[in-house]
């Protein structure tokens, strides 16, 4: 496959339109994108990378390195994904393999955004969601499930978004496969587990689901479909 970038940071170069942002973050060639809120609800903020910083942040990478999505955290870089010393902004804390991690709303803010911010954020968001085309996508939180659920399957009719039920579950999307995540901060006994099992199993199938239909055009070179 071709290596679409290298960059780790912002490896895009999204520049929406506000003083303070937290721009995605990881392999932009990758196999699980993990969908986030914004910065107030899901961090980030002192590293410039999703889901770090907060209280939860530690539990939640540790989750993520089991689940075998994130290969861990650079040396000097405390539990929650932030540089000990220094300019934090300045060391790619997060190792990801395989894994993209971005928001529905990247900008900081004072307060919640309206739906008007969402929608003009959603250009974002979108076009580094096709540009990566990851074969899973993780919404974490409610908002972000939703959104996903709406935009990429045919499923948001007839799927009521309970964190609680939709934890770990695999979705079929339309070219995706969308395995939503309860919101870190309200995680109980057993969240974390259930989680990394559930993509475990994912995992160890053919989650990519591709056709190689190289044999119907000329040349030797596959094709691969979803």
């Amino acid at each position: 496959m071709q290596n679409v970038t290298d960059r780790i940071r912002n490896p895009f170069g999204m520049r929406p339109d506000c003083p303070s942002f937290v721009p995605g973050y990881g392999d932009a060639n990758a196999d699980f994108h993990v969908v986030g809120d914004r910065p107030g609800v899901h961090g980030g903020t002192a590293a410039a990378v999703p889901f770090t910083g907060e209280p939860w942040s530690p539990a939640f990478l540790s989750t993520l390195q089991s689940a075998g999505l994130i290969a861990g955290l650079a040396e000097g870089v405390a539990p929650d994904g932030v540089a000990t010393d220094g300019d934090p902004t300045a060391v790619d804390p997060v190792s990801t393999d395989r894994t993209f991690l971005s928001y529905l709303h990247m900008c900081e803010s004072d307060g919640p955004p309206d739906d008007d911010a969402y929608d003009d954020m959603e250009r974002f968001f979108d076009a580094e969601l096709r540009a990566i085309a990851a074969h899973v996508l993780l919404p974490v939180g409610a908002r972000a499930t939703e959104h996903v659920l709406e935009t990429y399957t045919a499923r948001a009719w007839k799927t009521e978004v309970d964190m609680d039920a939709l934890h770990g579950e695999e979705l079929l999307g339309a070219g995706w496969l969308v395995v939503p995540v309860k919101n870190p901060s309200d995680w109980t006994d057993g969240d974390a587990d259930r989680l990394v099992d559930a993509l475990g199993e994912l995992r160890s199938t053919d989650f990519r689901r591709e056709s190689d239909l190289g044999r119907f055009i000329a040349g030797s070179d596959p094709y691969l479909v979803r």
